[in-house]
């Protein structure tokens, strides 16, 4: 019975990746209809499979998205953008660098595809204003956000799935990772400053105009944007220091996001409609199928072929985990592949005596990293690639992945020294 479960389960989840990559059905509805399947096909009872869910991480991302929803009708992003541009004094090359330095920042507090949609129409109206070609910016822009994710246990998707399934708290991502992703972000912007520095030149008639921008007409409720920064203020403390309080990271994100929805005044039901809901659907049903194979066996198999493959050597292991996250973080969604990398990782554990802490970081750093490959590497690359088409501009996967590709291949090897020096 068991390898009859184990055939199809595995069936399943090739079925179900296979029909995610292709992009041709919505990802989040294939999800679900496998892992609907894993229990119609009685793999997994009822009960165990609910039981394969990290309410965790679910938690985590609906109380971070009630927060954003609620900040961004304050229109502080819109305030900072603006007051940032005058800062650099209308200077095109300036703006690129500095925009990017705040994504990456904010990107690192809250979930970056949030920060991508809040930035990028805002880099719109400044680029229009220059009269200059938006594209080198939104690259700039997105690769910072991916590389800003990668600090927090709240920035990228992957960290939440790892942290949620290793009880790795904040604080242990923001210092294992938060020293290289700054390094990783300085090199990127000095790189990406020389690509573009011929490109991004504009008269000094266009830099008034940025000057003569009123960023105070942006705030659109000074109370709202006061309760909200003490909101995300209190939550930002509690991730800081939830390991030492005894409450988990999603307990801490639903306070805040609970606790702004209810002193905030504005409608609930708003607010929830513009949660995520098809994302997190498809965290769910990824659950499911991961764990279904976790059940039947499928992933202890794979650890163990892992293990023969770099004879339980930890640097080579380390290595894998590093260059395999980052290559199909490149071309696959990382999300289905951090979910399938978590319970491996974990059987490392249980089947060699190998330290596997090393290898949350590598999984990250490679996951989180990877998707600067291409356009279709990470959510925020594509919600970009999107943007710019709506606005008549075209970025191609092929002109997307001349930038991101080798920016993405520096990381990885920046990623690589820090991971032998600190780790192996």
């Amino acid at each position: 019975m068991l390898h009859n479960h184990l055939l199809v389960a595995t069936i399943i989840f090739v079925m179900t990746y296979t029909a995610i990559i292709s992009e041709k059905i919505n990802r989040t509805a294939v999800a679900l209809f496998g892992a609907v399947l894993i229990v119609v096909f009685q793999v997994l009872p009822q009960e165990d499979a609910f039981k394969t869910i990290d309410f965790n991480t679910i938690g985590l991302l609906i109380g971070m998205m009630i927060v954003v929803n609620i900040l961004k009708r304050t229109g502080v992003f819109q305030y900072i953008a603006i007051k940032t541009a005058k800062i650099a004094k209308g200077d095109p090359l300036k703006i690129m660098i500095y925009f990017s330095a705040i994504t990456a920042l904010s990107s690192a507090f809250l979930p970056n595809v949030t920060i991508i949609l809040l930035i990028v129409p805002v880099t719109f109206v400044i680029t229009d204003t220059l009269k200059i070609n938006p594209i080198p910016f939104l690259i700039t822009e997105v690769l910072a956000a991916n590389i800003g994710g990668t600090a927090t246990l709240i920035g990228d998707p992957p960290n939440t799935m790892i942290g949620g399934a290793t009880k790795l708290g904040f604080m242990d991502f923001l210092i294992n990772l938060g020293p290289i992703v700054l390094v990783i972000l300085v090199v990127t912007l000095i790189i990406l400053k020389i690509v573009y520095r011929k490109y991004l030149r504009v008269d000094d008639n266009n830099k008034q105009k940025i000057l003569d921008l009123d960023e105070t007409k942006t705030i659109k409720d000074k109370k709202l944007l006061i309760k909200s920064l003490i909101v995300l203020g209190i939550t930002i403390l509690g991730f800081t220091t939830h390991q030492i309080i005894g409450l988990e990271s999603a307990t801490v994100a639903l306070f805040g996001g609970v606790l702004l929805l209810l002193v905030s005044k504005v409608e609930p039901e708003e607010i929830l409609l513009e949660i995520e809901w098809t994302n997190i659907l498809f965290f769910i049903g990824l659950f499911v199928l991961v764990g279904a194979l976790e059940e039947v066996g499928a992933i202890e198999f794979l650890a163990k072929k892992m293990i023969q493959f770099t004879n339980g050597n930890l640097f080579m292991t380390v290595m894998f985990v590093l260059w395999l996250s980052a290559l199909a973080s490149s071309f696959l969604d990382n999300i289905p592949f951090v979910a399938t990398m978590i319970p491996l990782i974990k059987d490392l554990a249980v089947i060699s005596t190998m330290n596997i802490q090393p290898l949350w970081w590598a999984l990250a750093l490679g996951a989180c990293l990877g998707g600067n490959g291409t356009l279709i590497g990470a959510s925020p690359n594509v919600i970009v690639g999107s943007m710019l088409n709506k606005k008549g501009y075209k970025l191609t996967f092929t002109d997307f992945m001349k930038i991101g590709f080798p920016i993405m291949i520096v990381s990885i090897i920046i990623s690589m020294v820090y991971l032998i020096v600190f780790y192996i």
